[in-house]
């Protein structure tokens, strides 16, 4: 998910949750409504993400919630952890937010949240941000991620135009982790099993031995940072998409927490785009 502007604060809403319900063995689905959501509102992007501020446990903070506020009086470690993540359907009708959670039993700040969490508790967030939507204009399009791209990827399969030629790619622990996603006529998923493979071992794998059809493409290959990396590599200087029609970028890297990844996620991008540039094509 792209970084939002630093010039800009993004606004800040509060939520309340309206309901919870387990999709798959490692998914859950959240959906956040309530009047904190009137001035809430996406572009069109189907990567479009929110950052949910987590409140660091025992602390309570003053109402209303005020960010800027708590970073001025509070000690940092005191401070809401914050967590990225894709805006998987926004019904402005019924102000209804829905988000998919990746969830390994107790394992990281969201998902145990996402899968304990009540009817009618609290959650603040900031944004939207968000930068990609399948081009109509493309001739076809790849779609290429892990359990963390696959709500994005799901609102892509679900904004396509009429008659799309799309390859898509979604990498899942098992056949059991599999979702219905409501695609235009024509477009399947190809769901990659990973079992006891490395993240991101199949699917670098599949994208390589497509059979690329003819014309413009439009990408989004999101996932793990390392996978990615070799992704970009193989999309860039083996089969020449220019970087214009290539959205991809780390969402997480294996062996290092949301705070440690997106630390240093800029420059470890700016490195591999710099590494890729020196490295002739064959």
């Amino acid at each position: 998910m792209a970084e939002m502007s630093a010039r800009k604060a993004p606004q800040t809403h509060e939520a309340r949750v309206v309901r919870a319900e387990r999709l798959t063995p490692h998914m859950v689905r959240v959906v956040l409504g309530g009047e904190g959501l009137a001035s809430f509102g996406t572009d069109g992007s189907t990567d479009a993400y929110v950052k949910l501020l987590f409140a660091a446990p025992g602390v309570t903070y003053p109402e209303p919630f005020d960010l800027g506020r708590i970073r001025e009086e509070f000690p940092r470690d005191q401070w809401p952890s914050t967590r990225t993540y894709t805006v998987r359907g926004w019904d402005p009708v019924h102000r209804e937010l829905t988000i998919d959670f990746v969830v390994h039993g107790d394992e990281g700040l969201a998902g145990p949240w996402a899968a304990g969490v009540r009817p009618g508790e609290t959650m603040h967030l900031q944004g939207p941000g968000g930068g990609y939507a399948p081009d109509a204009a493309a001739d076809w399009h790849l779609l290429v991620g892990d359990e963390s791209a696959l709500p994005a990827i799901a609102a892509a399969l679900e904004g396509m135009p009429a008659g799309a030629v799309v390859q898509a790619f979604v990498e899942v622990s098992g056949p059991e982790d599999e979702q219905k996603i409501a695609t235009p006529d024509g477009v399947t998923v190809t769901w990659l099993h990973r079992g006891d493979s490395a993240v991101g071992e199949p699917l670098i794998a599949a994208v390589r031995q497509l059979d690329f059809p003819a014309g413009d493409v439009h990408a989004f290959v999101h996932g793990e940072a390392g996978a990615v990396k070799e992704l970009r590599r193989h999309l860039r200087l083996e089969r020449g998409i220019p970087a214009a029609r290539l959205s991809i970028s780390g969402y997480w890297r294996l062996g290092k927490s949301d705070e440690a990844w997106r630390a240093i996620k800029r420059d470890w991008n700016a490195q591999v785009e710099r590494e890729q540039e020196r490295t002739p094509t064959a």
